[in-house]
């Protein structure tokens, strides 16, 4: 039975006691990173390996952003910009920063669909602040909601007409964020009436994207206790709420050092709050036993979105690949 949760896995191949867990533990889906990369063709193997270890064509998430982040690169695949490249050309004209934006996506959804991957967690709809830490900084789109919404549902189009799953993340905003949530719990104080008319407001044109990823931020206005993970409050009345997502919610990553508790205590929370199924990244065994043994089988609403999600998954609309990648470098090299 297919189990609540998305997991990474150690390095370049699958080993004997991998195997053996991922058979019994079932999980939703998989995710890559630079650990798991190497050529086009080991990555190939190893998509085709993790999907046969769950008898089905199981989602395979990468973060291929641009940028800083980035898990594919040079030399097989092609450095792409940050967030912040799209928003400097949309200042100039929209429809040039649009068409970009867009561009680019299908460019990364090209080299995905490639190699059997078929999500990638993009678009970010965070509006960033000034004070806020740079964790995210020149991965976002822009400082206002109404830019960001629109380069990301750019960049989404460009994905799924490449054949590749946006996620939406993260929701319902990183911009305040004082701190990295790989290190601590960041606390946002802004009043909820300045929340939705910016941080909330990037996410609500995005809401019917398939996949979305949650925030481990406190916002104190509404909830000043639990970050947004693992607050019923925030994904029941903000997420599900004002903002109207309806899609496949997945944490971000549990084992992120923003949370408390052990790794099942808080995946417990995360899916007590609403999230549909945790997302555990970092490869090591033990911790994706923990976390496998605390999620239940996938059901009820969280099934329904799970299967709604994954019926969007189509084949990549044809394209010319190399004049697209000439005319998007062109771009890049003119910025």
């Amino acid at each position: 039975m297919v189990r609540a949760f998305i997991t990474g896995v150690e390095g370049l191949m699958l080993n004997a006691n991998e195997r053996a867990f991922l058979r019994a533990a079932d999980p939703w889906g998989f995710i890559l990173f630079k650990r798991n990369i190497d050529t086009p063709e080991q990555v190939r193997v190893l998509v085709r390996e993790l999907r046969d270890m769950v008898g089905r064509k199981a989602p395979v998430l990468i973060d291929q952003e641009g940028g800083r982040v980035q898990r594919l690169g040079p030399p097989y695949w092609p450095k792409y910009p940050p967030g912040a490249f799209y928003s400097t050309i949309y200042d100039i004209n929209r429809a040039a920063g649009l068409a970009a934006a867009k561009g680019g996506a299908r460019l990364i959804a090209n080299d995905l669909a490639e190699l059997g991957i078929d999500v990638d967690c993009l678009p970010l709809a965070d509006v960033p602040v000034r004070e806020a830490d740079p964790v995210i900084g020149d991965r976002a789109y822009g400082t206002t909601a109404d830019k960001v919404a629109a380069i990301g549902a750019a960049i989404a189009e460009g994905l799924l007409q490449g054949g590749v799953l946006p996620v939406l993340k993260h929701i319902p905003g990183h911009g305040r964020a004082t701190a990295d949530t790989h290190v601590k719990l960041p606390v946002v104080d802004t009043e909820r009436a300045e929340l939705e008319s910016s941080d909330f407001a990037a996410f609500r044109p995005l809401a019917q994207l398939p996949l979305g990823m949650t925030a481990h931020v406190v916002f104190s206005a509404i909830d000043p206790l639990a970050p947004a993970t693992t607050s019923g409050t925030m994904v029941q009345e903000v997420i599900r709420g004002t903002i109207g997502f309806d899609g496949l919610l997945m944490s971000d990553d549990i084992s992120m050092n923003a949370l408390s508790g052990s790794l099942a205590e808080r995946s417990r929370a995360a899916l007590g709050a609403g999230c549909d199924v945790v997302l555990h990244c970092n490869g090591k065994l033990d911790e994706m036993r923990e976390v496998a043994a605390a999620v239940p089988s996938l059901e009820g609403e969280a099934a329904r979105r799970a299967e709604a999600a994954l019926k969007q998954r189509r084949e990549p609309v044809p394209f010319d690949v190399e004049a697209a990648r000439t005319e998007f470098s062109a771009m890049m090299a003119a910025a």
